[in-house]
């Protein structure tokens, strides 16, 4: 019952140093459905997941309420899983995946919510768009093409560093692109921000944070 009642704990103590305007998703990978029920029963609604085949095990044990966001890297073959019940997919990293995503969520006769996930870190192994593809992307959506998506957003992962001057100046890169895009059409999300850096994404801009670890802890 402590353990429990420490995630409560943790979870209001985040949402404490969060500004109204900025949305919590809290990244339940990895923990069982009981310890998401017990943040949930705090008021929580948005919960993020980055494996498919997790996802789809946790969704029928949980509220149906629940707004469930596919945070990690996705492969096109396994949209269809997901595509009824999806609310928001965060990390579109390619054209053939919003293609996928376009023609799985038209099989539901459903809008899926995305963001285009940009790729701002040094580190090679992250994944997402060059800036160049996610304005080609953009444009291409606000031509007509994927009807049966909505771009509400961009989403990035900051270098995984020390150096909290690097991990600004990319976040505020992420910002200047979010902003340059929403004059084309309004954008309401930009999702930066993560347990070890979302107060700094927060001053740079953030709509939005997936907050995990400091939540539930540290995973051995």
């Amino acid at each position: 019952m402590s353990e429990n009642l420490n995630i409560a704990q943790e979870y209001k103590a985040i949402l404490q140093t969060l500004p109204p305007a900025v949305q919590l998703t809290v990244v339940s990978k990895t923990q069982p459905a009981e310890k998401i029920k017990e943040i949930y029963d705090q008021g929580q609604r948005i919960f993020g997941e980055n494996r498919v085949q997790e996802l789809i095990e946790k969704f029928p044990l949980l509220p149906n309420d629940i707004q469930w966001h596919l945070i990690g890297h996705l492969q096109t073959n396994k949209v269809k899983y997901i595509a009824e019940f999806i609310d928001t997919i965060q990390s579109v990293d390619s054209e053939k995946l919003l293609t996928e995503i376009d023609r799985q969520a038209e099989k539901f006769n459903r809008k899926i919510k995305v963001l285009l996930q940009v790729r701002i870190a040094a580190e090679e192994t992250k994944f997402g768009l060059e800036i160049s593809e996610a304005k080609e992307l953009f444009q291409e959506y606000l031509n007509g093409k994927f009807p049966n998506v909505e771009i509400t957003g961009l989403m990035g992962m900051a270098t995984f560093t020390d150096n909290e001057n690097q991990v600004r100046q990319e976040f505020l890169f992420l910002k200047q692109l979010f902003d340059q895009l929403s004059k084309l059409r309004p954008l309401t999300t930009l999702s930066m921000g993560m347990s070890d850096d979302y107060m700094t994404a927060v001053e740079c801009g953030s709509t939005s944070v997936r907050v995990g670890s400091a939540i539930f802890g540290r995973r051995n």
